[in-house]
């Protein structure tokens, strides 16, 4: 495997985690939005650009839910 296949996998993998353990902490609904910005990075690195641009509007999403909550 090269780099880019490790980087995506680490990326995905960092998702996983952080979206089973979001229920326990917001901090961990945070850690998931910048999974998902290392999901859209590898996204748009490989040229799965729609993979990339879906993962940057999920790291939003979770962002703002984030925010939300945290008050």
């Amino acid at each position: 495997m090269d780099g880019l296949t490790w980087f995506g996998l680490f990326a995905v993998t960092a998702m996983l985690v952080t979206y089973a353990l979001e229920s326990r902490s917001h901090g961990w609904i945070l850690a998931f939005a910048g999974a998902c910005l290392l999901g859209s990075a590898y996204g748009f690195l490989q040229g799965a650009w729609p993979f990339g641009v879906v993962e940057a509007i999920w790291s939003l999403v979770a962002a703002r839910r984030w925010w939300l909550l945290r008050r």
